[in-house]
């Protein structure tokens, strides 16, 4: 857990550093256009929206890599030193494990799915240790209920604070709440359908700041939940998990 939260920590340092140089622009386009020194270029207010876009795909990046960590934390832990046999897994992540082991979700020949089926059969008959894999995502872009949607896959339910809640679901803008809107602009400006200028219009960077500072505590709490998951060992069923020792 300690790795899941430095991690995300470090990658949420580099956002807000961009915000404090963007506070910097904003203060001095109070003055009129900034520049870049004291007689350097002026930066347009086209230029700042621009830049004010930015946000979006940092902070979308700062969900998926987030997202991806804590299901690679998972699979890991799974994996660990070929400790845990198929049994061993619980429903749900033993469902993972089948469906990349039988590649069930990919478009295969007759011949390649057989040989797929014959290699998940060779290594339940040797009762072979759980291998190679990773779970999956089913497509699409993160968000908060595609976040709840991976974790009830994996077995267990993804509960945050009731007030982390109600401000991940308060509309931002768009009646979209914070991460709805970053995966609906990442994806936009991602497909060419709005442009950079167009995505960081109308926004304040304390507009920028606060949704950052939500988003950030909701993924907090995403990944202390994760790690909690990883660290009770409930991804095993109920009779092999370790006893784990209160520190």
């Amino acid at each position: 857990m300690e790795d899941l939260s430095l991690a995300f920590e470090e990658r949420l340092q580099e956002i807000e550093t961009y915000l404090e140089f963007l506070k910097n622009v904003e203060t001095a386009a109070g003055s009129g256009l900034p520049r870049l020194g004291h007689s350097g270029p002026l930066i347009t207010t086209q230029q700042q929206r621009i830049l004010y876009s930015g946000v979006f795909l940092q902070l979308y990046n700062l969900v998926e890599s987030t997202v991806v960590r804590c299901l690679n934390g998972v699979t890991e832990a799974a994996l660990k030193g070929g400790s845990w046999l198929p049994g061993d897994l619980t429903t749900e992540l033993r469902r993972e494990w089948v469906r990349v082991m039988a590649r069930t979700h990919v478009d295969l020949t007759s011949e390649k799915r057989l040989e797929s089926a014959l290699t998940l059969c060779g290594h339940l008959v040797e009762s072979l240790p759980v291998n190679g894999f990773k779970v999956e995502k089913s497509g699409g872009s993160w968000d908060d209920s595609a976040i709840k949607d991976i974790a009830a896959r994996l077995g267990f339910q993804l509960i945050v604070s009731p007030e982390i809640y109600k401000e991940i679901k308060h509309p931002f803008r768009d009646e979209l709440g914070p991460l709805a809107l970053v995966k609906k602009l990442r994806n936009s400006l991602a497909h060419g359908s709005i442009s950079f200028s167009e995505c960081g219009e109308n926004l304040t960077v304390d507009e920028l700041s606060n949704l950052v500072k939500t988003a950030a505590a909701y993924l907090r709490e995403v990944v202390n939940a994760f790690g909690i998951f990883i660290d009770s060992y409930e991804y095993l069923v109920p009779t092999k998990r370790p006893t784990v020792i209160p520190i």
